[in-house]
């Protein structure tokens, strides 16, 4: 396998450390100073799509398509002519066919449908410090750019203040921050999902946002994600909040209540611990068992009131994936998120994500396969959403048309988390009074800021459109990290819109496998999307022949 080069000069790009498939940093830090592609995006919106200093460069592929089975092995079939799904009143003629024309506006849902601006979504964003310091950022901008946000699991679990009364919470303010906080920005596009895991489930968590938030939420059952294939864990600082979690139910390792430990923790020879969710399906009795059980958890959720309802599954084998989308049709479920390996993690052991799993692009190639199968057999199957490592927006084009027509978003999770980090460091650097509250980590710009300017204004380009959006006077209470997303959703949703205007599709709902093809037989063979010059060879013939 070729290793990826760190930096990019065309974009004028580069990576503080290993690049992954997806262009981020194997390890992306809060506090980073620049300058990969997205964080780079973050401030500079669609001009990230073009090379740089134009009028004194020219620039050439270092197309790799060739080696390895992954998503950038796939490449995008453009069309010489056609203009599909332009609007029944619009002409097709030239004037009308500009990429700035395409729709990305979609929906998904198996009853009432959910909309969207963008095919996009975030990842579980749960109980770990990060959700929590940036989640304003998040979820504002998810919610200005009209996405779904996702709640992670164990937000309640591990809220100090949360109040559990015989067996079921009774008061969350965690939970009703992050919220409250989106649906003050929601203006019809988007959604809250809400996560349930094992201990949620037990601490009647689904209750508590039914009565407090309404039956328009959405839950979200989870199997696993792509980082690990055992629970959810955190890491924390102090003895006494380690024996709360413990206390709360959890497994907290090493034991807080063990003399021996405690003492190690005093002296400094143990300076964390670590806390861990427990596995599901745990049962006896094979995957007819799995069955039963899912059915009945889905219809306890249903019987409460929730109206949608997604599941969450991780890159298990064909089994597992097979299961997750039987299951997720049978229970008409409006959305099934399938994490593949190469994704991120908020904490995860390294070296089980390095080595556990099938990879994103043969697990979604798979997700269409069998998807077909139930078609075929009459079932609907559920709306999907594919994640692990995608970040760029050839990514996401090439992912949709793998998984079409069943795939409708794209999870992203480490991607969409760096402008709120960006966003949050220049706020605090330019307004030291702010930097506790946004949890910014710069006490000034760096240069690779700078270059842009020293203020809003002119460090994001599009600053101006969101204060268009909700006024200049609104613009003082949203954090600089939410105007980070909307700077990043520019540019992932321009570059989007100019591979759709490629080949000559200008909605996104009509993409189709028929829009992408393999650059090499390894990834044909896995993918089922035929090799480049295979592709379109039967029409090249008949034009020559006939």
């Amino acid at each position: 396998m070729q290793k990826r080069s760190k930096g990019n000069d065309v974009i004028g790009t580069i990576n503080r450390g290993t690049a992954c498939e997806s262009s981020l940093c194997t390890l992306c830090r809060a506090d980073c100073a620049g300058k990969c592609e997205t964080w780079m995006s973050s401030l500079q919106g669609r001009s990230m799509l073009y090379p740089r200093d134009y009028g004194l460069v020219t620039a050439g592929s270092d197309n790799v398509s060739h080696v390895d089975v992954s998503y950038n092995s796939l490449r995008i079939q453009g069309n010489l002519y056609g203009a599909q799904g332009l609007p029944a009143d619009t002409s097709s003629n030239a004037d009308n066919c500009l990429f700035t024309n395409v729709s990305l506006e979609t929906s998904f849902g198996n009853g009432k449908k959910t909309k969207v601006r963008l095919p996009l979504m975030t990842g579980a964003l749960g109980s770990t410090l990060i959700a929590a310091r940036y989640w304003d950022s998040f979820a504002i901008g998810c919610a200005l750019v009209g996405i779904p946000v996702v709640i992670g699991e164990n937000v309640v679990g591990v809220d100090r203040e949360a109040e559990i009364e015989n067996g079921r919470i009774s008061k969350a303010p965690e939970m009703d921050r992050r919220i409250n906080t989106y649906k003050r920005y929601y203006d019809g596009y988007g959604a809250v999902i809400v996560q349930l895991n094992v201990e949620d489930a037990c601490n009647g968590v689904a209750e508590y946002i039914l009565e407090k938030h309404g039956d328009d939420m959405m839950i979200e059952l989870k199997w696993g994600q792509g980082a690990k294939n055992i629970g959810g864990e955190i890491k924390v600082g102090s003895v006494e909040y380690a024996k709360f979690l413990k206390e709360r139910g959890y497994l907290v390792d090493p034991d807080p209540d063990l003399p021996a430990v405690q003492k190690a923790f005093a002296d400094g020879s143990i300076d964390c611990f670590a806390r861990h969710s427990r596995l599901g399906f745990t049962e006896q009795g094979g995957w007819e068992a799995v069955c039963a059980d899912f059915h009945a958890a889905v219809q306890k959720l249903r019987d409460l009131g929730f109206k949608r309802i997604s599941l969450k599954t991780g890159c298990y084998g064909m089994e597992g994936l097979a299961l997750a989308i039987r299951l997720s049709a049978e229970a008409g479920l409006d959305l099934l998120t399938i994490d593949g390996a190469g994704g991120g993690t908020g904490m995860s052991p390294w070296n089980m994500m390095e080595a556990w799993g099938v990879p994103s692009v043969m697990l979604h190639a798979k997700a269409y396969e069998y998807a077909a199968l139930l078609a075929a057999k009459g079932m609907r199957p559920a709306d999907m959403s594919f994640a692990g490592g995608i970040a760029r927006e050839d990514q996401i084009f090439k992912a949709l048309a793998l998984g079409a027509p069943y795939s409708k978003l794209i999870c992203m999770g480490r991607a969409l988390m760096i402008p709120g980090f960006l966003g949050a460091n220049i706020e605090g650097a330019l307004y030291p009074e702010r930097k506790d509250t946004v949890h910014g980590n710069w006490d000034k710009l760096p240069a690779t800021v700078k270059s842009f300017g020293d203020t809003p204004e002119k460090i994001f380009s599009c600053y101006q459109e969101v204060s268009d959006k909700i006024g200049a006077e609104a613009m003082k209470e949203i954090p600089l990290g939410a105007v980070a997303m909307w700077c990043l959703a520019d540019k992932l949703g321009a570059g989007l819109q100019q591979f759709l205007a490629g080949v000559r599709k200008f909605r996104i709902d009509s993409i189709s496998r028929e829009d992408i093809f393999s650059g090499n037989r390894e990834t044909e063979r896995e993918t089922g999307i035929p090799f480049c010059t295979d592709a379109q060879d039967q029409i090249a013939r008949k034009i020559l022949l006939s």
